[in-house]
């Protein structure tokens, strides 16, 4: 029997994501881990950030950014970003990061992440404490050794999620879509 908790963001876990935005000119990086695919064709994903946040303003202006799937080596980059505020801050600098241009929007990629995908806003939706970006996916780039015939393959235990306050690995494979219905 299950007992009755307060209706909160229970969903868990959820990507831990670093975002990068920028013009050419100013640039930054935020934490998000409020972040989905929200539609398939055309692909898109959606961000929620604080209105607070200067990556906030930038995507606002740009309608642009790119998701930076974070693996493990890159976990205190992840929370670093997430605490350092942009304003004050070169992030990219700070965490000795490296700006990748990308082939699809004016955003810096980080080239030390794994997976990069590149995002062009199509709706903003205004909420409480966040504004939800809901964007078209139009780019993507993997590391080589992620990448099979032009197709994403991410390696078990590679990606970071968050749990409640917690950063965790991704596990192992236990099963793959309709492996029920394989006979």
């Amino acid at each position: 029997m299950k007992t009755e908790i307060r209706a909160f963001t229970h969903l868990a876990p959820v990507p831990a994501v670093l975002v990068s935005c920028g013009d050419g000119k100013v640039s930054d990086i935020v934490t998000i881990a409020w972040t989905g695919t929200i539609n398939s064709d055309p692909p898109m994903l959606s961000i929620s950030v604080r209105r607070t946040r200067y990556s906030y303003e930038i995507i606002s202006k740009t309608g642009e950014f790119v998701v930076n799937l974070v693996s493990q080596n890159l976990l205190k980059v992840l929370d670093g970003c997430g605490v350092v505020s942009g304003r004050d801050t070169d992030k990219f600098e700070k965490f000795s990061l490296t700006r990748e241009k990308c082939a699809h929007v004016a955003a810096p990629a980080i080239a030390e992440s794994p997976v990069s995908i590149e995002c062009v806003v199509r709706q903003k939706v205004e909420l409480e404490s966040h504004v939800m970006f809901l964007a078209e996916i139009v780019g993507a780039s993997a590391r080589a050794d992620w990448a099979e015939g032009g197709k994403l393959h991410i390696p078990d235990g590679e990606l970071i999620a968050y749990v409640q306050n917690r950063y965790v690995k991704t596990g192992e494979t236990v099963g793959t879509y309709g492996f029920t219905a394989k006979k």
